[in-house]
């Protein structure tokens, strides 16, 4: 006889149900969230398991990787569907989200979710820690404008390394705010460096990265876009059609259609965000920056001029998302231009 259980992990504990084929619960337990006490755990039960499965959350990578290293079928589920598969319990706990994870695993009603290798994960933490020092900085910088702008100072649009010096310029008047504004500019300085260091060490990796070079032949694909699709699909063939990774990435408008009724919507956004922001700002800079004519950029600019310049950003980091995947896929090289016609037989 076949088992099942489900796993639900928090920080510190995780919750465990064991189901059988027919779906009664044969064992419950609370362990610590460490791969080596679940896989000792598991062992010391005695149970054939045919599917062992946890939600996607931070801890989830690790351990399944410790799982799996044990021979355990660990799988990890999308958290959405399975929390619409457990939204009809009236008390949530964890307890209950363990049973029905477990019966979830039993009815094979889930959808497995790719759990990216160490080196996609290791870059990915590399690209989160960039963008989260640059969002920091940008917060700080609004909370200087702020700041001088209760006393009537306007900062203006200064460069990035006029900053400073407007800010200081500003508030040399007001010893206190002088005072204030020169702390968080050192914070500034400080970020800055940071982020420079991290840039550095994107450029690195990708310099010896054979995939993400060849991604960097299309246009508007720069270093951060190529890492940030290399890491989030991890493998190609994961996919079986090119066009299903804008739909993965969230890239694809939502649909609602009941009997008469049939909407189209924005785009979903459910997928990977960090990917999906990196294609769109590749897509801007296809459309904007770039002076070389390429088909796509034409049919791109086409899209604009009839629906508008963002929804034409959207456009054309869905086809990028296709052109990237099928150029990783099969090798080829990017097709500036329509193919030439082949001539008919005579």
């Amino acid at each position: 006889m076949g088992y099942f259980a489900g796993l639900d992990v928090s920080l510190d504990e995780t919750a465990i149900c064991i189901v059988d084929e027919s779906g009664r619960i044969v064992r419950e337990a609370r362990a610590a969230s460490e791969p080596d006490v679940l896989v000792a755990f598991f062992g010391a039960c005695g149970m054939a398991m045919e599917r062992v499965g946890l939600e996607a959350c931070s801890l989830t990578a690790w351990l399944h990787a410790g799982l799996t290293e044990a021979g355990l079928p660990a799988i990890c589920i999308e958290a959405r569907q399975a929390k619409a598969a457990m939204g009809a319990m009236p008390n949530k706990t964890d307890r209950n989200d363990a049973r029905g994870i477990a019966q979830i695993m039993r009815t094979g009603w889930y959808r497995a979710v790719h759990v990216k290798s160490p080196p996609c994960r290791s870059w990915r933490a590399l690209l989160t820690a960039r963008r989260m020092l640059l969002n920091k900085r940008r917060d700080i910088e609004n909370g200087i404008r702020a700041l001088l702008r209760e006393v009537g100072l306007k900062v203006g649009t200064p460069s990035r390394k006029a900053f400073p010096a407007r800010v200081r310029e500003l508030a040399a008047d007001d010893p206190v705010l002088a005072s204030l504004a020169g702390s968080m500019l050192t914070v500034i300085e400080a970020m800055t460096k940071e982020v420079d260091q991290l840039t550095k060490r994107v450029l690195d990796e990708v310099r010896v990265e054979p995939t993400c070079r060849r991604l960097m032949t299309v246009p508007g694909v720069g270093p951060l876009t190529a890492l940030a699709f290399r890491a989030t699909i991890d493998q190609p063939d994961r996919f079986r059609r090119s066009r299903d990774v804008g739909a993965h990435l969230g890239l694809t408008p939502r649909r609602y259609q009941s009997g008469e009724t049939d909407i189209q919507g924005h785009i979903s956004r459910c997928g990977d965000e960090l990917a999906r922001t990196a294609l769109y700002e590749a897509a801007h800079s296809l459309l904007i920056r770039s002076s070389k004519w390429s088909a796509l950029r034409a049919w791109g600019m086409n899209v604009a001029k009839r629906r508008g310049m963002a929804r034409a950003r959207v456009a054309v980091a869905r086809k990028l998302a296709v052109i990237l995947h099928r150029i990783w896929a099969d090798g080829s090289e990017f097709r500036w231009g329509k193919p030439a016609a082949v001539p008919a037989a005579a």
